[in-house]
């Protein structure tokens, strides 16, 4: 294989964005370019990394498991070029980190990772607890920083946030689902569908919330904790789900495909941050620690 890291990063770029023009005014470069390195890649990987449809591109199963893997080598390429800005190697000290179920699953890991492996000198340690927990420990300096959904943040006065990535909701559809034949989709219309609720990390307050500012009651069939669960019920034709992009893949464990249907215009996305006490003197682990994840962005797949 000779693909270049130009034509990954326009790759990914696409990924992310589900149109070439998106990802060529995010890249601010030509479509053209971008067409041509995503075609160049497909022909010598040998596989379709995307399906071509008139509202964009749907990436396919084998472009969703190379995704990972560009995903990866790009952060790596980043990383050995931090090694020649400073001795990350020197750093010690300790990092008290909290967080939430679902962003531990789909944000920390990869840069927990990321972060361990440039500064190996500094002892992590990781709470994964609700919110409101963390947000006690914060302010009574057991954390030093967590990595939260900021919607429903309580204590604003006494913490400061920064936000690292916005999510918008996305309707989760079986294949070949009625709605999914619709040029546009409406509240109404997902209120009056069995629905999927996932429990974990607030979202389904946050889903509650939603329906009620259009007066829009859910028809709840099943509620988990478990998002491995809800693709499950929802790809089999169980219902449909309310969730944000962030945690969307195109296939269930079973391999059955999920579709999903951009609700935006509607709903309002989340929002994933770091937070810390308000007033901290940040010491230079947590100083790394908030410089690497602004670098970080979960790759959105569609």
């Amino acid at each position: 294989m000779a693909f270049t890291l130009r034509q990954l990063q326009y790759f990914v770029a696409v990924a992310e964005q589900g149109t070439v023009s998106g990802a060529a005014h995010v890249l601010s470069i030509s479509q053209s370019s971008i067409t041509e390195a995503v075609k160049e890649l497909e022909r010598d990987l040998g596989v379709s990394l995307f399906e071509r449809h008139p509202r964009g591109l749907a990436i396919t199963q084998q472009g969703h498991q190379f995704l990972r893997h560009a995903t990866k080598i790009l952060v790596n390429v980043a990383e050995a070029r931090q090694v020649f800005d400073s001795d990350p190697g020197k750093t010690t000290g300790t990092l008290q980190l909290g967080v939430t179920s679902l962003v531990a699953g789909y944000v920390l890991s990869d840069l927990l990772a990321r972060y361990r492996r440039a500064f190996p000198g500094v002892e992590v340690s990781t709470v994964e607890d609700e919110s409101n927990y963390l947000e006690h420990l914060l302010v009574g300096g057991e954390l030093d920083v967590a990595v939260i959904l900021l919607n429903n943040l309580r204590d604003r006065q006494a913490l400061q946030f920064e936000t690292l990535d916005m999510s918008p909701f996305n309707l989760w559809l079986p294949a070949g689902h009625a709605l999914a034949a619709l040029p546009s989709i409406t509240v109404e219309q997902i209120a009056e569908q069995p629905l999927i609720m996932l429990t974990t990390d607030e979202i389904e307050e946050a889903t509650r919330k939603l329906l009620a500012v259009f007066g829009a009651r859910p028809r709840v069939a099943f509620r988990t904790r478990s998002v491995e669960a809800v693709r499950s019920l929802v790809a089999t034709g169980a219902g449909v789900a309310i969730l944000p992009d962030m945690i969307y893949r195109p296939w269930s464990l079973e391999g059955d495909r999920i579709e999903t249907r951009d609700v935006s215009a509607s709903l309002p996305a989340i929002h994933v941050g770091l937070v810390w006490r308000r007033g901290l003197t940040l010491s230079q682990p947590l100083k790394n620690f908030i410089s690497l994840a602004q670098t970080q962005r979960a790759p959105r797949l569609r």
